[in-house]
């Protein structure tokens, strides 16, 4: 920042580095790599020389995968982490809008593609990528041929010496069962979270459906206001000309 002397140069330099920061701080980025770019947003947003700050751009979008990975933190227990995004909070660092990118109007500039560093990325499923049925059966023969080999070395041919057992005999069991139940705890992370998605859309459609009707309901009444007016009017205006007829 210290060798920007303007304060326009200064400005357009900050935004572009929160700007870049900001992409690894969001998705498909890994959870640490989503950390440390938390905590490299936390300080270039407080050493910044910018007055007033500049903030950082958030899509409203983006917003509730932000506060699952604040749960995340959490429940990670890396509560230094979770200080560092209350302290942002509370500090309104974050500008929150409509697109991800400032759009101009009648512009010709083809928009640029985000490049993600594939090494940085969080696979969809690293586990199963890892450890598939094949991979299993693999293993399982492995194994098989393992065990028949202790036992041709050993003393007892019937039985494989202790003295050899350096894996654990139900060790791909253990390992496909291991691979099961992280499989069952993201499919219950994935409904907990398009359940929790679902339902603030429901809340969101019946919150509009509320507004529409009380704005239907307001239309109506200043309709039969204003015709309960001219009525009023109208009615008035001919009391007063059969008035008039009398009194001639």
């Amino acid at each position: 920042f210290s060798g920007r002397i303007r304060a326009l140069e200064r400005n357009k330099l900050t935004k572009k580095t929160l700007e870049l920061a900001q992409q690894y701080f969001l998705p498909p980025y890994a959870f640490q790599i989503r950390v440390g770019a938390l905590y490299l947003l936390y300080g270039l947003y407080n050493t910044q020389l910018c007055q007033p700050k500049q903030k950082i751009r958030i899509a409203l979008k983006d917003w509730p995968e932000i506060q699952k990975f604040q749960q995340d933190l959490i429940d990670s227990q890396h509560y230094d982490a979770a200080y560092v995004f209350r302290t942002l909070r509370l500090a309104r660092a974050f500008h929150f809008t409509a697109m991800p990118k400032l759009l101009n109007y009648r512009t010709k500039k083809k928009m640029e593609e985000n490049e993600f560093k594939e090494e940085f990325k969080d696979p969809s499923n690293r586990v199963n990528s890892l450890i598939t049925n094949d991979v299993l059966e693999e293993l399982m023969n492995i194994h098989d041929h393992y065990q028949k080999m202790k036992c041709v070395i050993s003393a007892d041919k019937s039985q494989a010496d202790k003295a050899l057992s350096l894996i654990k005999d139900d060790f791909v069991v253990t390992l496909k069962d291991i691979t099961l139940e992280h499989q069952e705890w993201q499919q219950n992370r994935t409904k907990l979270f398009l359940n929790a998605k679902e339902t603030d859309e429901t809340e969101k459609k019946k919150k509009e459906e509320t507004l529409l009707e009380s704005e239907g309901s307001e239309r109506a009444n200043a309709l039969a206001r204003i015709k309960y007016r001219s009525y009023s009017a109208v009615a008035e205006v001919g009391v007063k000309s059969d008035d008039r007829h009398v009194f001639i």
